[in-house]
């Protein structure tokens, strides 16, 4: 096959990866060099359909010694296998990044060989990027579970990010879909990545001039829809994963049916409702101080898919409401359905001067439209009475809601 050949296969094969970012980094240029990843964001186009495509996304190959039953390059899928050289690789990378296509590269791979000969791959490909060509650019590479440690090191010298991917949220999964895996084998580089870069950044204190170790940190990607777990066993997994390794992502792909077998649910299109609901719940975890415990308690293990979680969490707790919004605390103002984060911080500033009322609240971001029925100003409530939360939770599914809740239900329909 031809390079271009080689390429429109791979490329298409990472769609389904979807642990893929571009910004984070503070990687400067440097004289003679060319690339620059910027802390705040390096991308520069944009799709028809909403996708980032700055980055250079493509597996090294669709080779791969494992069989998980959900991946269209399992060992026993009948497919074409393609195989990108390290030269071929960079020499790609660099062309399009000449010709203002991309600004930085995210590889993945799979897995040949073994899991350190894969990696050696990757670190050759870094290394000729960094070294060999001066590139400066963000680079986005997996650690591979299973990978020695001195291996995982010397990658993280080179790149900006990695990402080891967790895909299913629990042991049983695993032996289920993918047997050759196992949950020990991909936390343990999670917490090596994270040794390394809390050590890397502890010596930066002391020795001004230091060769970084992935300044962007590293994420994970969680399959959503291929094994039977809760959605709050999910969400329960990635707050432990921001605690303990301290990731800067979790990354949720809904399950996409494109392998039959005999442990795979029969459903016609993927979760995207369902997936759509872990982000909005994780961000509640990053930037709003909520807790996987009090987003989904365990009488109630999974979303309401008609509400996002924050409104869901405001209707089960109704009895806290309403709060004074000239009183109430920053971190109270954060759970009010309809104020976020730089509305309450304006919040708080105003009413140092004087008081909010309901008319004035608009010119703070408030969505009024859903905040109302949780708030007073100066003792006025102008919601519909929180008496009755499913008469509030009935009035907040607007029309337009209704109606895009519909067609996702009709995309989403089970075999």
């Amino acid at each position: 096959m031809d390079l271009m050949s080689k390429l429109g296969v791979l490329a298409d094969a990472a769609k389904y990866d979807v642990s893929c970012s571009s910004s984070g980094s503070g990687r400067e240029n440097k004289p003679g060099g060319i690339g620059n990843g910027a802390r705040s964001g390096i991308c520069h186009s944009w799709s028809a359909d909403g996708r980032c495509i700055s980055l250079l996304k493509i597996l090294m190959t669709n080779n791969c010694i494992y069989d998980c039953e959900y991946c269209a390059n399992r060992r026993s899928n009948d497919i074409k296998r393609v195989f990108l050289t390290p030269e071929e690789l960079v020499a790609l990378t660099i062309q399009f990044y000449r010709r203002n296509y991309i600004e930085g590269l995210f590889l993945s791979s799979g897995i040949i060989g073994s899991p350190d000969h894969t990696t050696e791959l990757l670190i050759k490909i870094a290394k000729l990027l960094r070294i060999r060509e001066n590139f400066n650019g963000y680079i986005h590479m997996k650690g591979i579970p299973g990978t020695d440690t001195v291996l995982l090191k010397e990658l993280g010298r080179y790149v900006d990010r990695l990402s080891v991917n967790m895909e299913l949220p629990s042991e049983q999964s695993l032996q289920l879909l993918a047997p050759q895996k196992t949950r020990t084998a991909i936390l343990t580089p999670m917490k090596f990545i994270h040794e390394q870069f809390t050590e890397r950044r502890e010596e930066k204190r002391l020795v001004k001039y230091m060769q970084p170790f992935i300044p962007a940190g590293q994420t994970t990607q969680m399959i959503v829809g291929a094994s039977k777990e809760h959605d709050r066993h999910i969400l329960k997994l990635s707050e432990a994963l921001y605690q303990k390794v301290a990731l800067k992502r979790v990354y949720y792909s809904a399950y996409v049916p494109v392998m039959t077998g005999k442990n795979l649910p029969a459903i016609k299109q993927p979760p995207l409702l369902r997936e759509n609901r872990l982000y909005q719940a994780d961000w509640l975890l990053r930037y709003y101080h909520f807790s996987a415990d009090e987003i989904l308690p365990e009488q109630h293990p999974d979303f309401d898919l008609e509400v996002d979680p924050k409104t869901n969490w405001a209707l089960q707790n109704w009895r806290v409401f309403p709060i004074e919004i000239n009183k109430a605390e920053y971190e109270m103002l954060l759970r009010v359905p309809g104020i976020g984060i730089q509305s309450a911080r304006r919040i708080i500033r105003t009413r140092r001067f004087i008081p909010l009322s309901y008319d004035s609240l608009c010119r703070t971001g408030v969505v009024l439209k859903r905040a109302r029925h949780f708030i007073t100003c100066g003792g006025h409530y102008y919601g519909l009475g929180l008496d009755n939360p499913d008469r509030i939770k009935k009035s907040l599914i607007s029309s337009k809601y209704q109606k895009m809740f519909r067609q996702m239900s009709l995309f989403e329909g089970q075999a």
